[in-house]
């Protein structure tokens, strides 16, 4: 993902525009995208994903127009947090909670696992509300 001072940006093309909310497909690599013995070995991830994005301006833009997807960096950083950091922190003050119990070291994981259930239930829960803070922009 290419940075550039504080926003993330990758290219996109615009694959559905219905009223102000426009579709845009990305391509997200990884690092081994660019290797250039990817094809030697299977580690080699590439996937599109779509990007809704409100568009407020009046800009007018059509289907099949290739652009620029930007967000925030500050924006990047707390999804990472609210989607890897937290549910480890989570999982790990569950596991050692229940351990110091005097729980089995079976149902001690198995909770420690069922307890991220809750947590990305919360998050599915406020996606709108999260959105909001999560916007990307075309640029």
């Amino acid at each position: 993902m290419p940075q550039t001072g504080e926003t993330i940006s990758h290219p996109g093309v615009i694959k559905s525009i219905e009223g102000n909310n426009i579709k845009v497909m990305i391509l997200s690599t990884s690092a081994c995208s660019s290797c250039q013995v990817k094809g030697a070995c299977n580690m080699a991830e590439m996937a599109e994903k779509l990007v809704d994005i409100e568009q407020r301006d009046k800009h007018m833009h059509q289907v099949g127009d290739t652009v620029t997807v930007t967000m925030k960096l500050s924006h990047g950083r707390m999804a990472v947090i609210l989607g890897y950091f937290v549910p480890f922190v989570v999982m790990l003050v569950t596991l050692i909670s229940l351990n110091l119990a005097g729980l089995s070291e079976g149902l001690t994981g198995l909770f420690s696992l069922l307890i991220l259930v809750p947590y990305y239930t919360i998050l599915y829960f406020n996606r709108d509300r999260l959105n909001k803070n999560f916007s990307f922009q075309i640029s």
